[in-house]
């Protein structure tokens, strides 16, 4: 059996494109690809949710990471792939939580959301004067 699992191992390992897929070169970025995916679903969502110390701490991890996919011999272009997307799904994020909680955004929102109200009422307003006057 042993022998039967060096052959198999043997085969796999002499085809340049069956060996990437079994190194850690390969199945590390690839299970790291979460981070990224999540990062670029979260875009969508409302800014009021997003963590500064979070996304700071994410955008100095991926710069990092892409640095080092890099410097290791052989290059890893799948890890910097990785990373380069998350980065720039982080850099969007802080530029949104910057805008939400430091450039206006929240007040801007608020603003909104009293005119929209305000309008509503304004209408209902509106139906029952229409009623009133319709009846006398």
């Amino acid at each position: 059996m042993a022998a039967f699992v060096k052959a198999i191992n043997a085969k796999i390992r002499s085809h340049p494109v069956l060996n990437y897929v079994c190194s850690t070169h390969f199945w590390g970025p690839v299970s790291n690809f979460g981070i990224p995916v999540a990062a670029v679903a979260d875009t969508q969502k409302s800014p009021d949710l997003i963590s500064g110390k979070m996304t700071l701490a994410l955008t100095i991890y991926s710069a990092t990471f892409m640095r080092y996919s890099l410097a290791v011999t052989p290059k890893n272009y799948l890890l910097f792939a990785c990373h380069f997307i998350n980065e720039g799904a982080q850099l969007t994020q802080g530029y949104r939580f910057l805008q939400w909680h430091h450039w206006g955004g929240k007040e801007k929102a608020g603003l909104a959301r009293a005119v929209e109200a305000g309008k509503e009422k304004a209408k209902e307003l509106e139906t029952k004067v229409g009623k009133a006057v319709g009846k006398k």
